[in-house]
């Protein structure tokens, strides 16, 4: 599930805009563009290198801030296109995209505050290496068990995913014994479910809730 963010980088004489896009398994970066303008082309440009190299199945969730480039006509054609999903986070809370978050908060601390960038080329040719070479292959995440995105992909798919198994709960009926159970604790009468109400979901009422997309500064 990719989750794309966008900050901005000042350099010497202009600023310059980053838009990135993370697998929301693994916290690897599949996508990243980087322009002098925050236009549509920006983030169209993180989200094809992304689906370039990953490839995704059908039905793939992409979720995003509520930044109006996201929810561009441009933008969602693509997502359409490849038949991935668009979410967005819900507004005012920034929560929900809080592992892009964290990755800006790493590439500024690490990277950005660090050095200082002749041009936009010394910009690109740094962020490339900073993301390629040492964010996705060496740098460790507490929530992936301290491995790196690479290794922590890796380690699943020689396993089998076993790991991402674990995390699902599979539940079996064994009618004779529930039958009886149901019995002893009724004093033999059958056990009655009767449906909960349902409470309609604000996707489902909003036609078009990425006509309401929100700018988030950053």
């Amino acid at each position: 599930m990719p989750r794309p963010t966008h900050p901005y980088i000042r350099l010497k004489a202009e600023f310059v805009y980053l838009a990135v896009i993370l697998d929301g398994f693994s916290r690897k970066v599949v996508g990243w563009a980087l322009d002098r303008t925050l236009a549509t082309r920006l983030t169209i440009g993180a989200l094809e290198q992304a689906i370039a190299r990953r490839q995704p199945e059908p039905g793939l969730v992409h979720h995003s801030d509520r930044g109006l480039q996201y929810a561009s006509e441009e933008y969602i054609k693509v997502l359409e296109n490849n038949r991935v999903i668009p979410s967005m986070s819900r507004p005012a809370n920034p929560y929900d995209n809080a592992s892009c978050e964290s990755f800006m908060k790493t590439l500024k601390r690490e990277e950005i505050y660090a050095n200082k960038y002749d041009d936009l080329e010394n910009l690109r040719a740094n962020i490339e290496e900073f993301i390629e070479q040492y964010y996705n292959r060496l740098r460790l995440h507490s929530a992936l068990g301290y491995r790196s995105p690479e290794e922590f992909e890796q380690q699943i798919e020689a396993s089998g995913s076993a790991e991402s198994r674990s995390a699902t709960m599979v539940f079996f009926e064994n009618k004779e014994n529930s039958g009886k159970i149901s019995k002893g604790l009724l004093g033999g009468k059958g056990l009655t479910c009767r449906p909960l109400p349902q409470t309609p979901s604000p996707a489902r009422t909003c036609k078009n809730p990425f006509m309401k997309a929100e700018t988030v500064s950053k």
